[in-house]
């Protein structure tokens, strides 16, 4: 158990009060007037009340000792964690040649009475090119088993529109595909095609449920092809003249027909049951395109919950050791490159000086300098009496009057950055040929300046790994320090992870990032890591491993559950009411950040029983009785399918993860 840490003084303003008014009669025998309406019994109440505040202070005394103790060691609040989100840029009219947006950009929300605009900066440039179409390719199937006949079409008679060409088979048959490649690389840019179709082709379907899928050419072997976002589509199924609006996300180079270009291509899907109830049918004649045209409406880019501040001057030096200076705006998110102190003498060349954690390792010649991105307050180099009387100096110290400016920093960050789809929608500063701005999905990752408290809890942890990866609670730790905003991580060594071939030193951290409002039906992507957050994982990682020490960071096993539930529910009860909490229960429990019998996400490995939905769902307010239960694999995020099990087998190095549910009501 915990040490107990006693209160120094455990009196309170009352009992002060009281044993006061008890004295009276032994001190002051003519005073009999006792109610609080005499005014010596008011001064009393002012001398226990001035008493309980000096003991209130004394007992903050501990608390002072352990703050202290954490700065001996070097322990910092962490700063927050701005949010990310992908912004996009919508062109006025498509340009003839680049467009470049440089990074910096800023973008915000609409500001109103009561609340303030958010500001968003974009991390890099963005270049919105036009698109030069390389090849237009129909591909087709050739019968038996001779694979696939590709088509190359004449782009000259295209663009004139002489005559047209059929997209797919006579008889459209699935993985027929039309193929559009470009020359230069269309990653993250909107693009519009424009057809000119023949409206006597191409019948057979629902104009407002084509059978086809619009894809990007992914240059990984194993998904060669990937679904793009349709944001418009007017053709009504390659039916009759109209456009095509596509996102394109990170488009690569493939060889289609002996042409390596960057392909976009609309491709013939089966039909599955739920979509021919909806209405879709196939085609009974192939569509025939008689013009394309390609041109670019814009482009998206990363953006961080971020403002950018110019260069701040902090002041003047007066020639001292361990001078403080302070950041007029905080917090202060992590440095970027540039970003840093120069020092500015007269006569003398600018000096650049580094940003260190510490000056344990500083000499007399080294400049550098501490900056606290909470608080604001930026430190140089302390100068200390060592034994043999000699003043040692942890840091250069800079010349008396020199100019101290800090090269630019950026504030934000915090929970607020996590902001809803389309919530950022005004460009700060006019940009020629833009038209509007918007998030197109949510924003995540913003996480608030880290507390007090939290810091506390992390120490012993932090202490315990000293900066070097050897036991499994080092990963972890250490992976925490890494990305802050990581939702859970779990260490695993090779011979704990099914399989997997025992390595010897083979080690895996298994991360989940931080999801905003994760009780509800989340999806595979949600839970898995951004690129540049698993590069920074790994190299974070990689510098305090042992050297015979394999490292792999992965997302874990998702093991997908459905649950349907069959419940009576009491007469006058409001079913809708009902299903929401049964849905919010299942979706809380079957969870992999707020899952598992304790909360804090479902345990790596943990079997699912079905007394576990049982006992998730008792105690329901207006149901009478749960008549069944059942439970059934689903991949996550989606449908039940199979039969119903007793159980979910979850391998080692997997978690729960919730499926579409369903309430049915007896």
């Amino acid at each position: 158990m915990a040490l107990p840490a006693p209160k120094l003084d455990d009196r309170t303003f009352q009992d002060i009060f009281d044993e006061a008014r008890k004295r009276i009669p032994q001190y002051c025998r003519d005073w009999t007037d006792h109610n609080l309406s005499d005014p010596g019994i008011t001064l009393i109440e002012l001398f226990a009340w001035m008493t309980d505040t000096i003991l209130y202070r004394l007992n903050q005394v501990p608390d002072l000792h352990v703050i202290k103790f954490l700065d001996f060691l070097g322990i910092r609040l962490r700063e927050p964690v701005p949010a990310r989100v992908r912004v996009t840029f919508w062109l006025s009219a498509p340009q003839p040649g680049p467009i470049t947006l440089r990074a910096g950009t800023e973008v915000a929300s609409t500001q109103t009475e009561v609340e303030r605009s958010l500001v968003f900066t974009t991390d890099a440039d963005l270049q919105v090119l036009p698109p030069t179409l390389g090849a237009v390719v129909t591909s087709v199937s050739a019968g038996g088993e001779q694979g696939r006949r590709y088509q190359e079409q004449s782009l000259s008679r295209l663009k004139a529109g002489f005559s047209g060409f059929q997209a797919f088979s006579p008889a459209p048959q699935v993985d027929d595909a039309l193929y559009f490649g470009f020359e230069n690389n269309l990653s993250q840019h909107i693009m519009h095609l424009d057809l000119e179709c023949d409206s006597a082709y191409g019948r057979g379907v629902d104009p407002k449920r084509p059978p086809y899928v619009w894809e990007f050419s992914t240059g990984q072997p194993e998904k060669p092809w990937q679904a793009c976002e349709v944001m418009l589509d007017t053709t009504k199924g390659m039916n009759t003249t109209g456009c095509i609006e596509l996102h394109l996300p990170k488009i690569a180079k493939a060889d289609i027909n002996g042409q390596i270009l960057y392909w976009v291509r609309v491709c013939i899907t089966a039909i599955s049951p739920e979509e021919r109830r909806a209405g879709m049918r196939p085609y009974s004649e192939s569509p025939q395109v008689r013009r394309v045209a390609a041109s670019s409406w814009g482009g998206s880019v990363w953006a961080t919950h971020s403002q950018q501040m110019p260069t701040e001057f902090l002041g003047r030096s007066d020639g001292t050791p361990g001078q403080r200076f302070h950041l007029q705006f905080t917090p202060v998110l992590k440095r970027q490159p540039g970003e840093t102190v120069i020092v500015q003498s007269e006569g003398a060349p600018v000096q650049i000086w580094k940003e260190v954690t510490d000056f344990g390792d500083s000499e007399a010649e080294d400049r550098h300098f501490t900056l606290d991105s909470v608080t604001g307050e930026l430190r140089l180099g302390s100068a200390v009496r060592q034994q043999d009387g000699k003043i040692r100096l942890y840091g250069a110290v800079p010349p008396r009057g020199a100019n101290i400016v800090f090269n630019g920093y950026r504030i934000g960050g915090g929970q607020a950055g996590n902001v809803r789809a389309g919530f950022l929608n005004t460009l700060k500063t006019a940009i020629p040929y833009i038209a509007k701005v918007e998030n197109r999905e949510a924003a995540v990752g913003g996480l608030d300046a880290e507390s007090v408290e939290a810091a506390i809890a992390r120490a012993p942890a932090q202490l315990r790994a000293r900066e070097r990866a050897v036991t499994e609670s080092d990963f972890e730790c250490l992976a925490r320090e890494a990305l802050p905003a990581l939702g859970r991580v779990k260490c695993l060594q090779s011979r704990a992870l099914e399989g997997a071939k025992a390595t010897p030193g083979q080690v895996y951290v298994l991360v989940i990032p931080h999801v905003e409002n994760p009780v509800r039906l989340l999806q595979p992507a949600e839970l898995r890591l951004k690129e540049d957050q698993t590069a920074q994982l790994i190299a974070y990682l990689d510098e305090r491993r042992l050297l015979t020490t394999r490292l792999d960071v992965r997302p874990p096993e998702l093991h997908g559950v459905a649950v349907k539930i069959r419940l009576r529910v009491i007469p006058g009860a409001e079913r809708v009411a009902v299903e929401a909490e049964v849905l919010r229960r299942l979706y809380r429990f079957l969870n992999p950040l707020t899952g598992g019998p304790d909360g804090h996400g479902w345990p790596f490995g943990r079997e699912l029983y079905l007394s576990d939905v049982y006992q998730c769902l008792q105690g329901i307010p207006q149901v009478m009785y749960i008549r069944t239960a059942e439970i059934f694999d689903a991949p996550p995020g989606g449908k039940a399918r199979g039969e119903a099990r007793q159980s979910i087998e979850v391998l080692i190095h997997g978690v729960i993860a919730s499926g579409i549910h369903e309430v049915i009501f007896v």
